[in-house]
């Protein structure tokens, strides 16, 4: 009765709370965004790769406080801040940005009953970018890492009836000083770098798992037939058994329980995984102890396909999937929104623009500078796309970027640029610290660890334009032994090193390539940026005071625009011919101050719509 209570008076508050909290007034939103309630926000499972019935979504109303850094606690707590979204963001309720010299405290009441012998885990998609976590007064660990997800095991914290959990987060963001992975983010934001999202900008969720437990799975399925999975395992330590089963549907098509806590078996006449037939299998795994009882288990997907290259008529190498020839053809994707910032406003939000692009014939979304909640991996596996995955980048334009060497070669294009950052010569790179290139392959290890089991991954790109670019070499080499089964671009626009599998040239606005160089004829020739051409929709921009713009100038007409995109993927269509093997567009939408996109920052107005885009990529000889 004393519980029933406390639970009642704690959705009385979260109630009361609600009627307070408002987005900032006057800042653009997305249809998606202006659905947004604290009763609705992300309350999807997070993890569909690894899914377990007993969860808790942590996300809606908390109390935060912002402090100077030398403070040990807040005084006072302010209510009402929405999470997972950033503190700047409109949908937090806050929109306010920190100085480099304060830190972002959040707390929220949660409840638990029957927690019985259970483990239960505290799970942070994403906080940027380093954060203390207590629970119940307790401290429950630290983070550094601003871009992917963490977790802690809370069970001997958390009691039954009401919890608290606190967090003190830190966001240095553009500090050169402090060589942080933070992507496109700047404090003084403009043209390509946008507004900053601090602390927690991800979903937040409990879940409850038995003694011994699933802590990662790992599941490679090629094209044929051959499925490996290993279960990391956690909790009590104990000899497992894995038993994995794959099912098409309902009905199952392959059974085997290995000798330890990984599973090799075979699926006769699989059905491949490819952007026109995204087949996934659904899979149990359950993890037996030593008396053969079941002491776990967990339900994931698969899709059974095998990323490569292969050589065409001509000797030109070619990305192949299941041992055919493809071509990656898709747009460079910020993933930022107007309201949200760095986290999609809602599930529905992935969907229809993946929707618009799918109908547009796209087949690759290359992820531009930073890694998306695990759900957009879920719905990129499942409508068909590959994915090239940046790193996310350090360095904001400081002194640890090296000069920019373009493939060796300044493309027509850039010769009447004369810009000194852009020439010719054998590649450089940086060296950083070894505590700042440690924090960097720590994220790169993780982000490849969290992303291994999706099959719409196939290319790893570690650098882009040199951006905090440093031991180039060395991070390849790494990439290229950890996964073997992907694609390696290691450097995206140049600086080129002679490791992994792919050239890759930005050329603006058309694209283009030094395809006369030798240098280049063992791997894979991309255009792994292009385009870019800007068209301002009027009551559609982020900042009318501000400079908004596109590559190659404004056009004058909306059939300029159209015109100048068809250009372009003539020239993409004619260098396929040639020897290119894929070709990114930029871009998907427009980012603050960027007016390049397909569709407006708002997603409210289609400049071209995809039944013309699709067209356009027909004739142009694009699709496959």
């Amino acid at each position: 009765m004393k519980q029933r209570f406390i639970l009642i008076l704690f959705l009385m508050g979260t109630f009361t709370f609600a009627q307070n909290w408002k987005p900032v007034k006057g800042k653009m939103m997305t249809e998606w965004a202006e659905k947004v309630t604290p009763e609705n926000v992300w309350n999807e499972y997070p993890r569909p790769q690894m899914v377990r019935e007993n969860w808790q979504s942590l996300n809606g109303l908390w109390d935060y406080a912002i402090t100077t850094n030398n403070v040990a606690k807040p005084k006072e707590w302010e209510k009402d801040i929405l999470v997972p979204f950033a503190l700047e963001t409109p949908l937090s309720g806050v929109g306010r940005r920190i100085e480099s010299n304060e830190v972002i405290w959040y707390k929220r009441a949660f409840e638990l009953s029957n927690i019985g012998n259970e483990r239960h885990l505290l799970n942070f998609e994403g906080v940027d970018y380093k954060c203390m976590v207590w629970v119940n007064g307790k401290m429950a660990g630290s983070h550094i890492g601003g871009n992917l997800p963490f977790s802690f095991d809370v069970t001997d914290l958390v009691k039954e009836g009401t919890n608290e959990v606190k967090l003190r987060v830190i966001d240095g963001t553009d500090d050169p000083d402090l060589y942080q992975l933070r992507g496109k983010q700047m404090r003084n934001n403009f043209g390509i770098w946008y507004t900053p999202s601090s602390g927690i900008w991800a979903p937040v969720w409990l879940e409850r798992v038995p003694k011994t437990y699933v802590g990662s799975l790992k599941v490679l399925a090629d094209m044929h037939g051959q499925l490996k999975a290993e279960a990391i395992m956690s909790g009590s330590t104990q000899n497992v058994k894995l038993q994995v089963t794959v099912l098409d549907g309902d009905e199952v098509v392959s059974k085997r329980k290995g000798l330890d806590n990984s599973v090799l078996l075979h699926v006769k006449n699989a059905k491949l995984w490819s952007p026109k037939s995204p087949f996934l299998y659904n899979l149990k795994i359950d993890v037996y102890g030593e008396d053969d009882e079941v002491l776990e288990s967990v339900s994931s997907y698969v899709g059974f396909r095998s990323v490569g290259r292969i050589c065409d008529e001509n000797g030109n190498w070619r990305f192949s999937l299941n041992g055919e020839e493809v071509f990656h053809f898709g747009p460079l994707d910020q993933g930022w929104w107007p309201g949200s910032f760095l986290l999609p406003p809602s599930d529905d939000a992935i969907v229809w623009e993946m929707e618009y692009l799918k109908a547009a014939g796209f087949n690759m979304i290359r992820k531009h500078k930073k890694a998306e909640i695990r759900r957009y991996y879920y719905h990129a596996d499942r409508l068909g796309f590959l994915i090239w995955q940046d790193q996310t980048s350090g360095g904001s334009g400081g002194s640890e970027w090296p000069k920019w060497k373009r493939l060796h070669a300044i493309s027509e294009g850039y010769k009447a640029n004369n810009n000194s950052q852009w020439s010719k010569g054998d590649p450089e790179d940086a060296d950083w610290p070894d505590w700042a290139h440690d924090l960097y392959m720590d994220e790169l290890n993780t982000m490849i660890d969290v992303l291994y089991n999706h099959p719409s991954v196939v290319v790893w790109t570690t650098f882009n334009e040199r951006w905090g670019q440093h031991r180039s070499l060395e991070v390849g080499k790494w990439v290229k032994s950890y996964d073997p089964s992907r694609l390696l671009n290691i450097a995206s626009g140049g600086n080129f090193f002679e490791i992994g599998d792919i050239a890759d040239q930005h050329a603006y606005p058309n694209p283009g390539f030094p395809l006369h160089l030798k240098l280049y004829d063992d791997y894979i020739k991309a255009v792994g940026e292009y385009g870019g051409h800007g068209w301002a929709v009027k009551g559609h921009l982020w900042d009318t005071k501000k400079e908004n713009w596109g590559y190659g100038g404004l056009p004058k007409t909306i059939d300029e625009y159209k015109a100048r995109y068809i250009k372009s993927s003539n020239k993409l269509g004619d260098l396929k011919k040639s020897g290119i093997s894929a070709g990114v567009y930029t871009q998907t939408s427009d980012v603050e101050g960027e007016i390049n996109g397909l569709v407006t920052y708002d997603r409210k107005v289609m400049k071209i719509s995809p039944e013309e885009l699709y067209n356009i990529h027909k004739d142009a000889g694009l699709l496959d």
